[in-house]
């Protein structure tokens, strides 16, 4: 039960829960400091890991909700060893672990504060994840000229998100032994499906199915398959839409078999997809069986056609993470600069350029995951991309001091190289190619994903492939409609071409006979 906000002794606002107060003190020294403890109801053991403090000037919003890479709030990090339940624990922000601006430069104001700990490490975003102990929230006036104490009780749990079935849409997830192995517990594999009416109205009857694959949030509330399927019926194809769940502990997996993340692809291919074609009628075929991505799941759904050429009959790929990694979001990794946070003279370096979402800068988004812990986008590729290191966790790409690229590292990378794959293996991956690969970008990609595209596209145009790459005219990072549409009709045209054809042998025939007389 929230109370009235008011004045007490024109010092603070108060707001609160039962749970959580605030006081504020003139005692000697200044800044902000919080006094935390979390209730057994809700954490019944000591707690080691890491716990977040988030500030908010929204009213709308949780604080929990309002971490993000281009309009954060401010939030602060702090690592704990066997913290009690019950016990108070004094939380000084520091400078290292605070963002977007150290705490000695957090601007005076009235603020909206709320704790949170992290105790679900399963999901992708590690502050808003369900069952995560969370305070309520309670307001505070800072300025840099006295110490305001600010008491945080954790007593309850960020809720999780109401996932509901329909006749359309269905949430399903399956026990991958490959991954409960790989990890030592029991692993999910998740996906929204949609459906067509004729999935229900036809029950003989046997769908294609594209598997579309979202981009870097892709926890499992975020995915919605029914406007995929719409776009596709009013085409005249029903088709059975699967969107995957990309996420997980350390970011998105993007279905990579990877020494940190484990056998992602070799799950999704011998475990899920025959699992999904015996529960929801799918055809048995890869001239059915297609691939829809964008931005992380762009490189994904390309990842998984050049690795799997016979399991899938296509991929469009939309806007998808850097697919040569001589273009890594502005930077060579296999001649790199001095440093990825700074260019030749000493400005910072660009991460994402102004557009749709805001300009950041490499040494930004770093610092944002480095409060975070785990699962940003940069550390999402690490545990992609990256061997293991000793201490069990992705070695990192670049040293976190100095931001140059351990040279080591960046050759183990090599084996995801997407352009350099495809150029060295040619010979045996062309054939099964033919056909399949489609990659749409935006010339004006806000992350510079454009420019690998384009290599990727010289390469493929000089091995003799069919494969379409395009850069797109003005066109940012987000997908224009048009390509979306174009997109659809594509995939349908695929279908008829390489599945209802081969079925039908007079069609295919009349077809032939059609381009012979066209010639």
């Amino acid at each position: 039960m929230k109370r009235r906000l008011r004045a007490l002794s024109g010092l603070i606002l108060l707001l609160s829960a039962a749970s959580a107060t605030l006081a504020q003190s003139t005692t000697r020294g200044a800044g902000l400091q919080f006094e935390l403890s979390f209730s057994r109801n809700v954490y019944d053991r000591p707690f080691t890991g890491r716990v977040w403090v988030i500030l908010t000037q929204r009213s709308r919003l949780e604080p929990r909700q309002t971490v993000d890479w281009f309009s954060s709030d401010p939030l602060f990090a702090r690592d704990v060893s066997d913290w009690q339940p019950e016990q108070v624990l004094t939380f000084i922000p520091d400078n290292d672990l605070s963002y977007p601006v150290p705490i000695d430069q957090l601007p005076a104001g009235t603020y909206r504060a709320q704790a949170v700990m992290g105790c679900n490490r399963w999901s992708q975003h590690p502050i808003d994840a369900p069952g995560n102990p969370c305070s309520d929230v309670a307001a505070l006036r800072f300025s840099a000229d006295r110490l305001v104490t600010v008491r945080l009780v954790l007593d309850r749990k960020v809720p999780a998100p109401a996932l509901q079935d329909s006749d359309e849409l269905k949430y399903v997830k399956l026990r991958s032994e490959l991954l409960s192995t790989f990890y030592g517990s029991d692993v999910f594999v998740e996906a929204a499906v949609g459906l067509p009416d004729a999935h229900r109205d036809e029950p003989h009857r046997r769908f294609a199915t594209v598997y579309c694959i979202p981009g870097f949030d892709a926890r499992l509330e975020n995915l919605d398959p029914l406007p995929m399927v719409q776009m596709l019926s009013a085409r005249g194809l029903a088709a059975v839409v699967v969107c995957l769940c990309a996420s997980c502990p350390l970011g998105h997996h993007v279905f990579a078999d990877s020494a940190n993340n484990g056998p992602r692809g070799q799950s999704l291919v011998n475990e899920f997809i025959p699992w999904l074609e015996t529960q929801f009628r799918l055809i048995r075929s890869s001239d059915a069986r297609y691939l829809f991505g964008v931005s992380s799941g762009g490189w994904s759904s390309l990842w998984l056609q050049i690795t799997y050429p016979d399991t899938f009959g296509g991929t469009w790929s939309l806007s998808p993470d850097p697919v040569d990694f001589t273009e890594f979001v502005n930077v060579n990794l296999y001649d790199p600069p001095e440093s990825v946070f700074t260019e030749a003279d000493g400005s910072p370096r660009v991460f994402a350029r102004p557009g749709m979402f805001g300009r950041i800068y490499w040494s930004e988004i770093f610092r944002l995951e480095q409060v975070l812990g785990r699962g940003g986008q940069l550390g999402s590729c690490e545990a992609a991309f990256s061997p293991r290191g000793t201490d069990g966790r992705p070695r990192p790409l670049w040293d976190r001091k100095t931001g140059r690229i351990h040279q080591a590292v960046a050759q183990a990378w090599k084996k995801y190289d997407i352009r350099l794959i495809l150029e060295q293996n040619w010979k045996n991956l062309g054939p099964k190619l033919a056909g399949k690969i489609h990659v749409y970008a935006g010339q004006q990609d806000e992350f510079f994903l454009g420019q690998a595209c384009e290599k990727l596209r010289q390469t493929l145009q000089a091995l003799g492939s069919d494969a379409r790459v395009e850069l797109v005219e003005q066109a940012g990072h987000a997908p224009p409609p048009q390509v979306l549409n174009r997109v659809a009709d594509e995939i349908v045209a695929q279908f008829q071409r390489r599945y209802k054809n081969r079925q039908n042998p007079r069609r295919r025939n009349a077809n032939k006979a059609v381009q012979i007389a066209n010639a």
